[in-house]
C-alpha cells in the first residue's frame, strides 16, 4: 500500500510545474464565474484573469501536463472553461446540446488535442504586441560591435540603399547566408549605477550572401592590403528593409529565433532590477507594450519569467511646524504591475507589460512576484 501511494503522490507531481507552490496558494478572482467561453482575441492570461487574482499562474491550475503546458494551443473560441474551485483548477469541456430547460449542457474534458480549419488556437499572450522583437537585434554588445560585418560599400556607389539593392561587406563569416543589418544606437545605462549595460540597436533590415568574399593578388596598388594582396567584400542582395541602409551599418548573423516559451513563471531566486528604457523612446507607457529591464543572463533571468514591477516614490522632506530640523524620508515603494520576459540578453532583458495600474516609467524596480 505504501508504494501504491508513493507512486501515486510522484504521478501527481509530475503533472506540476517545477515553480508550482513557490509563490503561495492560488487565490480564485473576486467574482470568478464558474465557466467561460473562449471567443476569438481571447489569450490564456486573459481568460486565467477571471478565475485567478494571479492570472500569469496559469500553468499551475490547468489540468495539463508538463508536455501540454509547453505547448499549450488546445484552446480554440467555441469551447468551454471549466472552474473547479476544490482546487483550484481549469479544465475544458464543449457543448453538447440544450436542456429541457432551455439551459446549454456541457460535458467537462481533459485538454486533447483540437483542430477546426475556420478557427485559430488562442495565445497565451499577445504575440502580435511582441512580434517584431523577437528575431529583430536589440541589444549589442561593444564585443558583438567590434566583429560585426560593416557595409564598405553600395550598388553603383548610391548614398542608401533598399530591398532589391546590393551591399557589400567585410567580416562576413563563409557559410552564414542571411544577415541582420543594424545601426549602433544608443547606450543602455542602469538608472541607478549609470553602467552601460549594451547597445540598443536600430534594426535596418536583412540581406542574403550572393557572392563569398575573396582575395586576389592582381598587381592593383589601389586595392591592395598590407600584406600585398587585394580583398574582395562579399556581395549580399538586401532581401527587407525598414530604413535606409548606407555604408558603416553593421551586420550580425540573422541565425535562427530564439525558441519562444509560452509558460509564465516566477524566478526561484530574488531578482531587484531597473526599467532601463521604454521602447520606441517614450518617457513613460503602459500595457502591452514593451520596456527593456537591468536584468539578463547573468543574473538567471530567462524568457517566461514573470517580474512585479514597483514604482519608486523617492524621498521626502518634513519639518514640523517650520520650525526645528527637517526630517527625511524616504517613500515606500508601489507595486503596480507585472512584465513578462520575452528575450535576454547578457545583461538586458525585454519584457511586455501584462498589468499596469498606472504609467510604467524609467528606473521603476522590477523584482520577483
Amino acid at each position: 500500500m505504501i508504494r501504491i501511494i508513493s507512486a501515486l503522490l510522484i504521478g501527481v507531481a509530475a503533472l506540476v510545474p517545477a515553480a508550482a507552490g513557490a509563490a503561495g496558494p492560488i487565490q480564485i478572482a473576486d467574482g470568478a464565474p464558474d465557466s467561460h467561453e473562449v471567443v476569438p482575441g481571447d489569450t490564456l492570461w486573459g481568460i486565467s484573469g477571471k478565475f485567478l487574482k494571479e492570472p500569469w499562474r496559469w500553468p499551475e491550475v490547468w489540468r495539463l501536463n508538463r508536455e501540454q503546458i509547453r505547448n499549450p494551443h488546445l484552446i480554440y473560441p467555441g469551447q468551454m472553461i471549466f472552474l473547479d474551485r476544490r482546487g483550484p483548477t481549469l479544465s475544458l469541456g464543449r457543448r453538447i446540446g440544450q436542456g429541457g430547460s432551455n439551459r446549454a449542457l456541457y460535458e467537462k474534458r481533459f485538454p486533447q488535442v483540437y483542430s477546426e480549419p475556420a478557427k485559430a488556437a488562442i495565445q497565451s499572450i499577445p504575440v502580435r504586441a511582441i512580434a517584431p522583437f523577437l528575431t529583430e537585434p536589440l541589444v549589442v554588445s561593444d564585443q558583438e560591435d567590434n566583429g560585426a560585418g560593416i557595409i564598405v560599400a553600395t550598388q553603383e556607389g548610391r548614398v542608401f540603399t533598399s530591398a532589391g539593392d546590393t551591399i557589400f561587406a567585410t567580416r562576413i563569416t563563409p557559410g552564414v547566408p542571411t544577415w541582420n543589418i543594424y545601426r549602433k544606437a544608443k547606450p543602455l545605462r542602469d538608472p541607478v549605477t549609470g553602467e552601460v549595460l549594451g547597445y540598443e540597436a536600430t534594426y535596418l533590415g536583412q540581406a542574403r550572401v550572393s557572392s563569398e568574399a575573396g582575395v586576389l593578388s592582381p598587381d592593383d596598388a589601389a586595392a591592395k592590403a598590407d600584406d600585398g594582396k587585394v580583398q574582395i567584400p562579399a556581395g549580399l542582395v538586401v532581401s527587407s528593409s525598414k530604413q535606409e541602409i548606407g555604408k558603416g551599418d553593421r551586420l550580425l548573423p540573422a541565425g535562427r529565433p530564439e525558441l519562444f516559451s509560452y509558460v509564465p513563471h516566477a524566478p526561484d531566486q530574488d531578482l531587484d532590477g531597473r526599467v532601463v528604457s521604454v521602447v520606441n523612446g517614450v518617457a513613460e507607457t503602459g500595457r502591452y507594450n514593451v520596456v527593456s529591464l537591468s536584468l539578463g543572463k547573468r543574473e538567471g533571468v530567462e524568457v517566461g519569467h514573470v517580474l512585479s514591477l514597483h514604482r519608486n516614490r523617492g524621498k521626502t522632506v518634513y519639518r514640523e511646524d517650520d520650525v526645528g530640523a527637517p526630517q527625511q524620508f524616504q517613500l515606500p515603494e508601489q507595486r503596480y504591475g507585472l512584465v513578462f520576459v520575452f528575450r535576454v540578453f547578457e545583461r538586458i532583458s525585454y519584457g511586455l507589460v501584462m498589468e499596469s495600474v498606472g504609467p510604467v516609467t524609467v528606473a521603476d524596480s522590477v523584482r520577483k512576484p
